[in-house]
């Protein structure tokens, strides 16, 4: 939890009251929570800080867990049940916690081919991956995309959905993730330290931008390779504030994309991963102790896929 915002160094241990179900709330052990760049733009007082009711204020977004309790009792869930899913924090406490309640819209039976902690990996990357290449980008047959960040908790699942339904993907990445890029179905990867997309690539159709203009101006290089009136779909908030006019400049097609917690859309994911046509790439996991080296991690960059914590043992 955070007393207030600032530093990796602000999260700390401590105990809090349970969380209180209200209407179609589900009561939520938490086993596994996933650890996302959201929540550490908020605990540094960017992000949705604004949106923090109180202190102290437990963060994390998405979590694997076990149902303590429903609202009612033919509920499709059950207590027992393992699940996943993500809440909206800061509104409601976070999944950095040993209870979370959560929207019954905002969770789904887990995979039975993940562990927990595999499965705390999926909700929010996993969502906002298809929300931007499926729902927004219309992925199709033969459509060129071009990923970036492409080995990241959001990137390496949108490659993966691009390339499901049958996109002609480009990822930029570093070369020591060329080769996991290529297995998750990328055609082509660009090595971003030595050689600069926009020089490489062009004629795409949509661009999946997962950096914005916060580091080398990726975003607006961007524009440079998509083709008139293409499409470009920045997720990262507030990396790119001028997009909409750039792109409007150069007849380039904008927006943004924000994730919902989406039960059912992630139930569809759930039958892709079980299927073995997605895979989950798990970073590390820390424990819960570990919350601030888990930050720091995610600040710093280059993970390949995601870091979780774990919040308490594996039930039996």
């Amino acid at each position: 939890m955070i007393d207030q915002t600032g530093g990796a160094e602000e999260l700390h241990i401590a105990e809090v009251p349970d969380p209180i179900r209200i209407n179609d709330e589900v009561i939520v052990r938490v086993v596994a929570a996933g650890v996302n760049p959201i929540d550490a733009k908020t605990r540094a007082g960017r992000g949705v800080a604004a949106a923090i009711p109180s202190y102290p204020a437990v963060l994390g977004a998405d979590f694997a867990g076990v149902v303590e309790s429903v609202p009612y009792s033919a509920h499709p869930l059950q207590p027992g049940d393992r699940v996943y899913g993500m809440g909206r924090v800061p509104r409601v406490g976070g999944s950095y916690a040993e209870l979370i309640a959560v929207s019954s819209l905002g969770v789904t039976r887990m995979p039975t081919t993940l562990s927990f902690a595999e499965a705390a990996a999926v909700p929010l990357a996993a969502l906002t991956a298809w929300g931007a290449v499926v729902d927004t980008a219309r992925v199709h047959d033969g459509q060129r995309m071009l990923v970036h960040a492409g080995a990241g908790g959001v990137g390496h699942f949108a490659v993966q959905f691009a390339a499901y339904f049958g996109a002609i993907v480009t990822a930029t990445c570093s070369a020591s993730n060329a080769e996991f890029l290529h297995e998750l179905g990328a055609r082509r990867v660009v090595d971003y330290t030595s050689e600069r997309f926009d020089e490489v690539v062009s004629e795409q159709d949509v661009v999946i931008d997962l950096i914005g203009n916060v580091k080398d101006a990726t975003g607006s290089r961007s524009l440079d390779v998509l083709r008139p009136a293409g499409l470009i779909v920045s997720v990262p908030t507030g990396a790119w504030p001028a997009m909409a006019e750039e792109a409007a400049e150069r007849g380039i097609r904008s927006t943004g994309y924000t994730v919902a917690p989406d039960a059912r859309t992630l139930s569809v994911i759930t039958r892709l991963i079980d299927d073995g046509a997605v895979r989950v790439q798990l970073d590390r996991e820390l424990p819960l102790e570990a919350g601030a080296e888990a930050h720091r991690l995610i600040e710093a960059g280059h993970v390949r896929g995601k870091v979780v914590l774990r919040v308490v043992p594996d039930p039996a």
